[in-house]
């Protein structure tokens, strides 16, 4: 976090697996000569590594990135790195996504398609230990994702959380709407194996069919 001070300079580091917005992204940063892009990741793995070498004030992560996502690296610097401010800056505003990238502790949710003002001032926000949203995120958040909706979103994650990996990746297909056989093709698994994964999920889930279970993870953010 930032501290008061007048040359104090927010450092950032900005990770997306797509070097040109990389770039875009950069160059509206470098027009607010008190902001400073450290480092750069092209993954969660080395956004993760990049913010724990460089420690910067504020992380911009994209979701949508390979080995590790941006919402699990989010996760994962709450853990290793909470003085660092996490901004997820994505062009998805699913509701889904913004539930569980609040769930896992993120201090802000922009979008690419916004204002770039908006990127700067969310920016400062929230190395100065604040809460930054895109507008319409925000709007979103007090029509559509507030109250009881809100809290079901955490309970199934939190229920989501406790399931094995392996359940993960069945319960993740059940939301596809797979068969246990089409799913046992797809992870090389004979039908019974997946016919036992999905009673356990179902049981662990408190879901009483796989409906239920799929919204679960659609409400968890699986998907």
């Amino acid at each position: 976090m930032v501290t008061a001070g007048e040359d104090a300079r927010v450092r950032v580091l900005l990770a997306d697996d797509e070097p040109l917005l990389r770039a875009g992204v950069r160059a509206v940063l470098a027009a607010d000569p008190g902001l400073e892009v450290v480092a750069e990741a092209g993954d969660g793995h080395e956004a993760v590594a990049g913010v724990l070498a460089h420690r910067p004030d504020v992380v911009l992560l994209d979701i949508r990135m390979p080995r590790m996502d941006g919402l699990e690296a989010a996760a994962e610097l709450r853990r290793t790195a909470p003085e660092t401010a996490v901004v997820i800056l994505t062009t998805f505003s699913e509701d889904a996504y913004i539930t569980r990238a609040l769930a896992e502790g993120a201090d802000g949710f922009l979008l690419k398609t916004g204002d770039p003002r908006d990127l700067l001032a969310g920016v400062r926000a929230a190395a100065s230990g604040g809460v930054c949203l895109a507008p319409s995120v925000a709007r979103r958040l007090v029509d559509g994702l507030g109250g009881e909706r809100l809290a079901r979103a955490a309970r199934a994650r939190d229920a989501v959380a406790r399931l094995t990996p392996r359940e993960r990746d069945v319960l993740a297909l059940v939301a596809e709407g797979l068969s246990n056989a089409e799913i046992g093709r797809r992870l090389h698994l004979v039908e019974g194996t997946v016919k036992a994964h999905v009673s356990s999920i179902l049981a662990r889930l408190d879901a009483a069919n796989r409906v239920q279970a799929a919204i679960r993870a659609h409400e968890a953010g699986l998907l």
